[in-house]
């Protein structure tokens, strides 16, 4: 098993670790509306790549 021949200083540790922190999400603008939203999803008002593929009933529903 390996086994480290010295001990790591806190400074080294924690660059060791600094890789994983939490990325942001990506965020992108609708284009119909000016809306903030997540990419490859359907925006709230039921358009995806500036098509209407959701109508206003489906989307109450």
């Amino acid at each position: 098993m390996a086994v480290p021949k010295r001990k790591k200083s806190k400074s080294r540790r924690n660059m060791h670790r600094s890789h994983h922190a939490i990325k942001p999400k990506n965020i992108v603008v609708n284009s119909v509306t000016g809306e903030f939203m997540l990419p490859h999803r359907i925006a709230v008002d039921g358009y995806y790549k500036d098509r209407k593929v959701l109508s206003k009933q489906q989307i109450l529903e």
